[in-house]
């Protein structure tokens, strides 16, 4: 697919959530969530309503005003997530997404990503090297040196 088509692919089928978060710093948890929202074309009360309650879903309801450096890294990553679900795309890559939070944190924020994700239908794909989350997956691939040298499948959403 030539350069110039990947950034219509990736907006209307991908989403992602970094490990750094890549968050606007100088946005509120709103205003970034916000900023996804009017690129996807949706504004006014429906933006709003949609930003609102992405937010609180995450449990941030209460930090909505907030901006990114008064916030813990879980509720930076939680913002991360709303802005991903607010992409409403059919994909969502993660790339280390618990990798700036601590254990107990960062299963939250997987855990809260399965479930709404599932609630959504969409597909996460994660890309992690802490085993600590593992049994949270329905299927884990393993990669070494780029290729695939195990899988495991677990029933589930």
């Amino acid at each position: 697919m030539p350069e110039t088509r990947l950034p219509a692919i990736r907006k209307q089928y991908i989403s992602f959530i970094f490990q750094g978060f890549n968050l606007f710093p100088a946005l509120t948890a709103y205003e970034n969530v916000m900023l996804i929202l009017g690129l996807k074309g949706i504004k006014g009360a429906q933006a709003d309503r949609t930003a609102r309650e992405l937010l609180s879903e995450v449990g941030l309801a209460e930090r909505i005003n907030f901006l990114p450096r008064d916030m813990s890294g879980g509720q930076r990553q939680r913002i991360a997530v709303a802005r991903a679900l607010a992409a409403d795309s059919p994909l969502i890559l993660a790339d280390e997404p618990t990798g700036n939070l601590d254990h107990e944190n960062g299963r939250k924020v997987m855990e809260m990503l399965k479930k709404l994700a599932a609630e959504q239908g969409k597909c996460v794909v994660v890309a992690t090297h802490d085993n600590r989350i593992e049994d949270i997956f329905d299927r884990i691939l393993y990669m070494e040196d780029g290729k695939m040298i195990r899988e495991t499948a677990r029933g589930g959403s």
